[in-house]
C-alpha cells in the first residue's frame, strides 16, 4: 500500500489565508458560475482554462458515460460563452496504485488536477491531509441514498459528492441449478450462506449434468495483495456480529478480540476449500469475472457493473443476481475539489452537473450504481445526455448489441428490486485517515487463514494487536 500523506506545500502565508477566506465564503454560497468566469461560490474570479478531472477507469468502456457527461457540460459551457472546458484523465493501474498517484500529485503542490474522483474509503485521508476542499452541504441533499451520503463527510463537513456507488452482489448460474435438478433456480432475498453452500453441494453431486468447465461452487476476490481480501473480510466480519465496527467516529481502532474471532470464523466458513475455486486467492475483479463467465463456478461475488458485462454473453435464463448473503460492503467513488485548484467555482459547477439527478440516471442506465433515489424511483426522470440505453452500438442488422435486461422505464431490470435495497443496507469499511495502513494490516493477517497459520484464537489476538498499532 502507499505511504501516508506528508505535508502539503502551499504558497505564501498571505495567499493561504486568502484562500481559506474564499473557501469559507464558498461553503455558504454555492451558486452557479457566470459566463465571465467569476465564481459565485467563492466570490473570486476563477482562472479561465481547462478543468482537469482525475479518475480511475470508466467500466462502461472507451467513450463511456462519464466522458459523455463531461462532453455535454463542455457543450453547455461553449453555448453560454464560459471560458471553461473539462477534461477527463483516467489514471492507470489498480485502485491502490491510483490512490498513490493522486496522493503524490496533490502533496507535491504542482498537480494539474482540479477535481479528483476518490474511492469512498479515501475521503477521510484526503480531507484530513488538507488535499481537498470542504464543500457546500447542499451538494449532498436528501435525494442521495442515506448510506451513500454518509461517505461524503469527514468530521462535520462535506468533502466529496457521491458520483457513482457500488455494493457487493451475488451472481449465480440459473442454468446450472436447473441442470442439477433444483426446481426453483431463483435465490430469494433472504438466502444466506448455508443455502448457497447447500446448493453447491447439489451442484457437486450432479457434476455429470454440468458443463465440463465447472470446477467449484463459487469465487470471489480473495487476493491479499490488493483491496479484494479486505472487502471480503469486512463483509464476513460485519455479518458475524451485529453493529460490528472496527473504528470510532474519529477513525481510531474500536474492535475487540471476540468480534475479530467471530469474523475470522465466518470468513473461514465462506472460503472453505470444499466450496471455493482455488484460484480465488490470487484473483481480482477481472479474474473472477472471467472464471464465472467461462463457467468455472456457479456463484460469484462481484460489483454492479458485472450485471451489464455478464449479460453480454449470458441470457436472463442463464444468469441471476441477488443481494449478497449477510452484509455487503459499500463501494463507489466521490468527486472532490482539489485544494490547489485555481478554478474552484467552475469545478464546483462541474461536480454539481455530474451528480445531478439526470446525470445519475445516465450512470444507472449505463451500468453504474446510481447514488440518488430518484434514479431508481422516479419514472419521469430520464437520461438527457448519454446515448439511449441499449442503442449505443447498434449493429448494421438493427440488432441491439447491449443485451442487459431493462425494465419498462429503461433501467437495468434488477435496479429497483435488488440493487437499491442492497445499497441501502450496505456497510462501510472502516472510516479513518489511516485506511491504507488498516487495509494492508487487515488483509495481511487474513491471508494467514489461507495457509497453515496460527489457530483462530491466536490469530484474533494477533490481528487485534496489529490493528491497535496501525490505528492508534
Amino acid at each position: 500500500m502507499s505511504r501516508r500523506p506528508g505535508p502539503v506545500r502551499r504558497g505564501a502565508a498571505a495567499a493561504t489565508l486568502l484562500l481559506a477566506l474564499l473557501l469559507a465564503a464558498g461553503c455558504d454560497a454555492g451558486g452557479a458560475d457566470g459566463a465571465d468566469g467569476r465564481s459565485a461560490a467563492s466570490g473570486s474570479a476563477d482562472v479561465p482554462g481547462e478543468i482537469v478531472l482525475a479518475s480511475g477507469r470508466d467500466v462502461t468502456g472507451k467513450g463511456g458515460v462519464r466522458q459523455q457527461l463531461i462532453a455535454e457540460w463542455n457543450r453547455q459551457q461553449e453555448t453560454k460563452g464560459a471560458p471553461f472546458r473539462a477534461r477527463l484523465v483516467e489514471l492507470p493501474g489498480s485502485a491502490d496504485q491510483q490512490r498513490s498517484q493522486l496522493l503524490g500529485a496533490l502533496q507535491s503542490g504542482g498537480a494539474e488536477y482540479d477535481v479528483v474522483n476518490l474511492d469512498v474509503t479515501w475521503v477521510p485521508e484526503f480531507a484530513a491531509a488538507g488535499l481537498v476542499q470542504p464543500l457546500p452541504d447542499g451538494l449532498v441533499d436528501s435525494d442521495v441514498i442515506k448510506s451513500v451520503a454518509a461517505t461524503a463527510r469527514w468530521g462535520d463537513k462535506v468533502y466529496a459528492v457521491p458520483f457513482n456507488s457500488d455494493v457487493g452482489l451475488l451472481f449465480y448460474r440459473r442454468d446450472y441449478l436447473t441442470s442439477a435438478g433444483v426446481t426453483n433456480p431463483d435465490l430469494g432475498k433472504g438466502a444466506g450462506w448455508p443455502v448457497v453452500q447447500q446448493l453447491i453441494g447439489v451442484l457437486d453431486s450432479a457434476r455429470g449434468k454440468l458443463p465440463a468447465a465447472y470446477a467449484k461452487g463459487w469465487t470471489s476476490q480473495l487476493d491479499a495483495s490488493y483491496e479484494g481480501l479486505t472487502v471480503n473480510g469486512v463483509e464476513a466480519f460485519a455479518s458475524a456480529a451485529d453493529g460490528f465496527a472496527l473504528t470510532d467516529g474519529e477513525g481510531r481502532y474500536a474492535g475487540s478480540v471476540a468480534d475479530l474471532r467471530a469474523g475470522l470464523d465466518e470468513l473461514r466458513n465462506r472460503t472453505q476449500a470444499a466450496y471455493t475455486l482455488p484460484d480465488a486467492v490470487h484473483s481480482d475483479e477481472a479474474d473472477t469475472l472471467t472464471d464465472f463467465a467461462g463457467g468455472r463456478t456457479a456463484f460469484l461475488r462481484h460489483w454492479p457493473y458485472a450485471y451489464r458485462t455478464l449479460h453480454q454473453s449470458l441470457s436472463e435464463q442463464q444468469l441471476g443476481v441477488a443481494p449478497l448473503p449477510g452484509k455487503a460492503v459499500l463501494g463507489g467513488q466521490n468527486l472532490a475539489v482539489a485544494r490547489g485548484s485555481q478554478r474552484t467555482g467552475a469545478a464546483l459547477e462541474l461536480v454539481r452537473f455530474l451528480t445531478r439527478k439526470e446525470s445519475e440516471r445516465c450512470l444507472l442506465d449505463a451500468g453504474f450504481a446510481a447514488t440518488r433515489l430518484s434514479a431508481y424511483e422516479d419514472n419521469g426522470l430520464t437520461c438527457d445526455v448519454a446515448k439511449p440505453a441499449g442503442q449505443a452500438t447498434a449493429s448494421p442488422t438493427g440488432e441491439r448489441t447491449d443485451r442487459m435486461p431493462r425494465d419498462a422505464n429503461g433501467r437495468p431490470a434488477y435496479a429497483r428490486g435488488t440493487l437499491l435495497p442492497a445499497l441501502e443496507n450496505a456497510v462501510q469499511r472502516p472510516r479513518t485517515p489511516l485506511y491504507g495502513a488498516f487495509s494492508q494490516t487487515f488483509a495481511g493477517q487474513l491471508a494467514r487463514l489461507q495457509g497453515d497459520g496460527p489457530s483462530p484464537d491466536a490469530l484474533a489476538k494477533i490481528l487485534d494487536k496489529k490493528l491497535r498499532e496501525a490505528l492508534p
